[in-house]
């Protein structure tokens, strides 16, 4: 591969420290040498000597030059920074073909970081890139953190010793344990860089003021008067004392550490604040000042400077223009947010991207008898985002539901694979804004995603994502899930007052999916005993998933002894217990069961909904999450059947000689999928009637000629097809018949093929996304498929269980099953087909798109009669699913 000149734009990120602070990660450039030299002036004299197994006091001229001069392809080397200081270097050095040696130097006083690790990643990735297969790293036996840093890595390492050296040899291919590692680094960089946010031991508000109608007043009344149980400091340039504490004039004038610094001060002045911060040490900032991306191009380019300038000195960001943070756990006690309103503790964490909502947002929770746990306001999500905090609350144990309001999706790829992970330990809900107009707020700078809508959608779904319509409907189903066990299936008893009610949840339970297999119709004048006797035996029958109880009183009474009941059955059932008690919202005062740590409701308290349609969709999603997180999340047996190495091959020698990309011929794209062990019909292209009559005779007759050609494809009002072609007679009648109804036949694109054996005509297709990555679709073949958008999507990698479901869930699968009395097909050879297609996609990110428009699925199996694969070479191919980076803005320039 030839040197090149300048490193590739995507080796340059902002990452993430095991301590969760930012440093900066870039290729090294000759013009570096001045920071290298005061890199090495500040390394221990043992670190060097491990380095280069020799003392070694300077640098020399040459070593100077040779460090820092490289060519980005056989010779590479990465720096790390923070505050304009480079703080660690790696390197490697191709010895041979496809292998290289590896080598790292980190200052010592930022050792236990996790350094090597990361330059261990970017270094490899870089090395993947450019054909280098395999690392090999002389280190001295008693060096044992580098060699600790090898070993847990997740590659399989051999080792050897040779005249007092440690060689360790590895090949970099990212296997699914290193893939792993990686991710728990990940998680735990991530999750720490938002505990400090959470529970900081000290804040500081810039930007307090004596006015009474100021935000930092207001930031520091509510900090105040929220009983916080850290120490409060307010930063004002001439005051003396805001809502009766000193004030400083600047944060690095404070006596004591500060953790987290609430900006409220105008955003021009904002950058003099990250750097008196980033002076002071302090950890993060929340800023509340708006004036940013919101208000157009101008400030746009403030806040990337805001984002690129925190990063650069080791901060992390919430905001600008967020409401702020809370944190309900009475042992921090923490409003730092212009809410006046500190929501009842409880067990859901909130994310929410708008700052205009969010008072609104605690309203409503406040009002229902919810409770939160932690609440974030990320404004126009600049830096920390919904993935940093399901990153936090997949572990925190105060956190047992996790509630999103998403208005944009920065990083979708890192959302799906976080949020997969996280729902299997706790239910994730989110609403997202702008679903069908694809709208997102002007603060949100976002990149497009190709995929379309129903992707995102499914991507969600796959990710066991339960995906609301509104902020009421988000509460209905947190309400369920904090205080109520899972559902173990879909059968539901209905007991209750009222009849007319009770016909309403019969109906809407069918609506939704939902079986009532058992109605308990007690009528009007049923008393407590009655409710009693009722609900246990519900709740009793093996028959029975789930209780919806219905309560409307006669006049003149409290219904405190029904309510009582309920509580009591509730507390006690292991099955869930939902209400529409006396009309009320949310978790009334007669329903609730004390709780030990302290919160609004306890476990088994029982939710009412004003409407019994409303609670019985609350269910539906409740069942449909609990049937998700008992399906086990395993990886299909035959994905490892597949010649991956030889796919790549192909597509790599493909790209080497057309560099724009280029249209698989037939026996390119018969080559690639049979490496996936998917048979593509032979297909032979004619131009004339003889050129017809020698590929029918080549393939032994029984043949069809037809047009392959999209415009006449997809129109289902031409002739395109003739079947069943017996004898070189008939191939001329087939020809000169579609060279007459087809316009412009010589566009046609003719084919000859074997007729294969009669099916339902299915199709797949998937596609790369540059933001959203793989994606596969299926759907039954033909033009209704087209306009009524009936295709089932999944994201690869698929799970055992995801071919099966996108089979099913079209509304046209009762064609596969034996419809009308017709032909069961082979449904497990087209799920086998998808996982393979999938899997192929997921392997080749150069695969741009794929298409199999007709696969003929009979009873003994299935035929792919067509393929149209689009390859294209890939700038950054996927390297985000190997190293670990922090999301950038679209535009961003990265600071030096």
């Amino acid at each position: 591969m030839p040197a090149q000149t300048t490193a590739p734009r995507h080796w340059e990120a902002d990452v993430l420290l095991r301590d969760g602070r930012v440093a900066h990660i870039r290729p090294i450039k000759p013009d570096d040498a001045e920071l290298l030299v005061e890199f090495y002036s500040r390394v221990s004299a043992e670190s060097k000597y491990y380095r280069f197994f020799s003392p070694m006091p300077e640098l020399s001229a040459k070593d100077i030059a040779r460090f820092t001069q490289v060519d980005y392809t056989d010779r590479v080397a990465f720096i790390l920074t923070v505050g304009g200081k480079m703080i660690a270097v790696g390197r490697y050095d191709v010895v041979e073909p496809g292998q290289a040696e590896v080598a790292f130097l980190v200052e010592d006083q930022h050792q236990g970081r996790g350094i090597g690790q990361l330059l261990l990643e970017h270094l490899a990735q870089a090395g993947r890139e450019r054909g280098v297969e395999r690392f090999v790293a002389d280190i001295l036996p008693d060096n044992h953190a580098m060699i600790r840093t090898f070993r847990d890595a997740g590659y399989k390492i051999a080792s050897e010793y040779d005249d007092g050296v440690m060689a360790l040899v590895f090949d970099i291919d990212p296997t699914d344990t290193a893939i792993g590692v990686m991710e728990q680094r990940e998680h735990r960089a991530e999750s720490a860089s938002i505990e400090k946010f959470f529970n900081p031991k000290s804040i500081a508000v810039i930007g307090a003021s004596r006015r009474q109608d100021t935000i930092g007043r207001a930031l520091v009344r509510n900090l105040v008067m929220g009983d916080f149980t850290g120490r409060v400091y307010a930063v004002h340039p001439s005051a003396d004392a805001v809502s009766g504490l000193p004030t400083y004039p600047t944060v690095s004038e404070i006596p004591g550490d500060v953790d987290v610094a609430i900006v409220a001060v105008p955003a021009e002045a904002v950058h003099d604040v990250v750097l008196d911060c980033a002076a002071k040490g302090v950890h993060g900032l929340v800023v509340i000042s708006s004036g940013f991306a919101e208000t157009g191009e101008e400030g746009r380019i403030r806040q990337r400077r805001l984002v690129g300038l925190s990063r650069s000195y080791g901060l992390r960001l919430i905001g600008p223009n967020a409401l702020g943070v809370i944190n309900t756990d009475p042992d921090v006690s923490l409003n730092a947010s212009l809410s006046s309103l500190m929501p009842p503790r409880g067990r859901a964490g909130f994310f929410c991207q708008s700052g205009a909502l969010g008072s609104a947002i605690l309203e409503k929770v406040n009002n229902r008898g919810l409770g939160l746990s932690t609440f974030v306001s990320a404004g126009n999500r600049a830096d920390v985002s919904g993935n940093d905090l399901l990153q936090y609350w997949e572990k925190d144990d105060s956190t047992e539901v996790v509630l999103l309001y998403l208005e944009s999706i920065g990083n979708p790829r890192k959302f799906s694979r976080i949020a997969r992970r996280v729902s299997r330990r706790k239910p994730v809900i989110a609403v997202r804004s702008g679903r069908n107009s694809q709208g997102v707020p002007m603060g949100h700078a976002v990149r497009k995603i190709a995929a379309p809508q129903q992707a995102v959608d499914a991507m969600f779904k796959q990710a066991g994502v339960i995906q609301v319509d509104t902020l009421d409907e988000m509460f209905d189903v947190a309400q369920l899930l904090a205080h109520q066990p899972l559902p173990r299936g879909r059968r539901v008893a209905v007991v209750g007052n009222s009849d007319a009610l009770g016909l309403l949840a019969t109906d809407a339970a069918a609506a939704v999916g939902l079986v009532v297999n058992k109605q308990v119709p007690l009528g009007a004048d049923a008393n407590a005993e009655d409710f009693e006797d009722a609900l246990d035996a519900a709740i009793d029958d093996p028959e029975v998933d789930a209780v919806v109880a219905i309560y409307i009183p006669p006049l003149n009474v409290s219904g405190e002894d029904v309510a009582n009941v309920l509580a009591a059955v509730g507390e006690q059932s292991d099955k869930p217990l939902v209400s529409t008690f006396l009309g009320a919202e949310g978790v009334p005062e007669l329903l609730r069961v004390p709780d030990v740590a302290g919160m609004t409701a306890g476990r088994g308290s029982v939710p009412s909904y004003p409407a019994v349609e409303a609670a019985v969709r609350a269910l539906a999603h409740v069942v449909t999450y609990a049937l998700w997180s008992r399906t086990p999340d395993t990886q299909a047996a035959d994905a490892a059947l597949v010649d991956r190495i030889g796919a790549k091959r192909q597509v790599n020698e493909l790209l080497m000689h057309h560099r724009e990309g280029h249209d698989l011929t037939h026996d390119e794209a018969q080559a690639l999928l049979g490496a996936y062990d998917v048979d593509l019909w032979e297909t032979i292209l004619v131009s004339t009637l003889e050129e017809a009559q020698a590929a029918a005779r080549k393939l032994g007759y029984d043949v069809v000629l037809k047009a392959t050609a999209d415009h006449l494809r997809h129109r289902p009002d031409l002739a395109h097809v003739w079947r069943n072609i017996d004898d070189a007679a008939e191939m001329a009648d087939a020809w000169a018949t579609l060279n007459e109804v087809i316009t412009e036949p010589e566009r046609a694109g003719f084919v000859v093929q074997r007729n294969a054996p009669p099916g339902v005509p299915v199709g797949l297709a998937s596609m790369e996304d540059p933001l959203f990555g793989p994606v596969i679709s299926f759907g039954i073949g033909g033009p209704l498929t087209e306009l009524l958008g009936d295709r089932a999507f999944r994201i690869p990698p698929l799970a055992e269980h995801d071919a099966q479901d996108m089979v099913r869930e079209i509304k046209a699968s009762p064609l596969l099953f034996g419809y009308r009395g017709s032909e069961i097909v082979d449904v497990g050879e087209i799920e086998r087909i998808v996982r393979r297609v999938a899997q192929l996609q997921h392997d080749l990110p150069q695969i741009r798109a794929l298409d199999l428009p007709l696969i003929l699925a009979g009873a003994g199996g299935a035929t792919v009669l067509g393929a149209n694969i689009r390859i294209e070479p890939v700038l950054d191919p996927r390297s985000d699913w190997f190293v670990r980076r922090l999301s950038t803005m679209p535009g961003d320039t990265l600071p030096d």
